[in-house]
């Protein structure tokens, strides 16, 4: 799909950079390179495993009154000084930032952070919402010089976990910052499909990640909405 931001389409040939070159040669290079690729497939394992998950039952209906009129106020913003972006999490969401946390390498990168609509652990027949901010060292990439160069790794591995890439890569605008943007579905049965998107950020020697995931497009518009970059002062606790 093409997003409301969109400022432009990445070439295809740009796109596969990653596919068409080799693994690194030099064995301890090659084994650095093994491992990361290993955590990142984790990681998003775990992350596609949870959000085709969902609450044992339907959320129970808001009851009007101070509680509903003021969720907007109560919703908790995370803030990353240091790459300048900050995220206003949905009023109740469940926060697994340091579940999923466990395991990784600090200095191959690390998840900033994880959040869903509903209790990953809870079986059900929906999609459970997630959005979740990652960070990855890019000398972890040789040759990744920019943010569109790492559509190549991202497709390999979303699409091993039954994804589909859906429309081309575009380069996207959020308050005058661009970002690479790559869509992908899952058709999880005749009636529901997963779809996601994921935004790409080249800063500081850092990959940063932010992946979307819903039950449709416009439901993953509305969480890339809550996405703002610049030094806004903002009630919220910070992290």
């Amino acid at each position: 799909m093409q997003s409301k931001r969109a400022t432009g389409f990445i070439p295809t040939e740009t796109a596969c950079w990653w596919n068409r070159r080799a693994r690194p040669a030099d064995l301890g290079t090659r084994t650095a390179w093994d491992n990361t690729v290993v955590m990142n497939r984790v990681l998003f394992l775990w992350l596609v495993g949870l959000s085709l998950a969902a609450a044992a039952q339907q959320g129970a209906p808001t009851k009007p009154g101070n509680a509903a009129r003021n969720a907007q106020d109560l919703r908790e913003i995370y803030r990353d000084a240091k790459l300048g972006f900050r995220y206003h999490v949905p009023y109740g969401w469940v926060d697994r930032t340091e579940t999923m946390r466990q395991g990784a390498s600090g200095d191959q990168g690390g998840v900033l952070l994880a959040v869903f609509e509903r209790p990953p652990e809870a079986n059900g027949d929906t999609v459970n919402s997630a959005v979740v901010i990652a960070t990855e060292n890019a000398t972890s990439y040789p040759g990744l010089k920019k943010a569109e160069d790492y559509l190549g790794p991202l497709t390999e591995l979303v699409t091993a976990k039954g994804m589909k890439a859906d429309g081309d890569p575009t380069v996207i605008r959020i308050d005058a910052r661009e970002l690479v943007r790559a869509d992908f579905t899952k058709a999880l049965n005749d009636k529901l499909t997963m779809h996601q998107a994921t935004l790409i950020l080249l800063e500081k020697g850092q990959i940063v990640s932010f992946t979307f995931i819903a039950d449709s497009d416009d439901a993953v518009e509305e969480l890339m909405d809550e996405l703002h970059f610049g030094a806004k002062v903002e009630s919220g606790p910070k992290k």
